[in-house]
């Protein structure tokens, strides 16, 4: 009879345990945490034992404690100024199209719009939660979901 050793388990520790290939931009990473492969977290916190499975893309979120986030999950992705004209980003990024200076107060509007996930949140595999959205302790957000409003304390979202 063959055995297979059993493999040993990571240890996590008070630093933040970031993969080499992670972008972390203006953020708080908590202790005992976890960044995963080609995940990008920009200007957000990260609470205190939580983590971030790979390859998924925060900004301006705030992620309480012990929050547990799937692989190609997505908090806050971009809004689009629909009030304007054109809903291009060459209205707001004008320095890529040699057109000006980019829209500072768009990115602003951007940042006032924070998701921010209570203690104890899991969000399922390749989720989307939208800006603005406070999602409560304990929720559950299954996997595909779309967030757009804000979630009560110990809810699931399905679908």
């Amino acid at each position: 009879m063959s055995t297979k050793p059993i493999p040993v388990a990571k240890v996590l520790g008070e630093a933040p345990r970031i993969e080499p290939s992670a972008v972390i931009i203006d953020s708080t990473i908590g202790r005992w945490t976890e960044v995963r492969e080609r995940t990008t977290v920009m200007e957000s916190v990260l609470g205190d034992y939580s983590y971030v499975v790979n390859d998924c893309h925060i900004i301006y979120a705030d992620i309480g404690k012990f929050c547990s986030i799937a692989a190609f999950s997505r908090i806050n992705p971009g809004n689009h100024p629909l009030q304007r004209t054109a809903l291009h980003h060459f209205s707001y990024r004008s320095r890529q199209f040699s057109l000006g200076e980019d829209d500072a107060a768009f990115f602003q509007w951007r940042r006032s719009h924070p998701v921010r996930l209570s203690p104890d949140v899991w969000v399922g595999h390749g989720a989307i939660v939208l800006p603005g959205v406070t999602i409560g302790t304990g929720a559950a957000v299954g996997a595909g979901s779309v967030v757009t409003k804000d979630v009560s304390a110990f809810t699931v979202v399905a679908g």
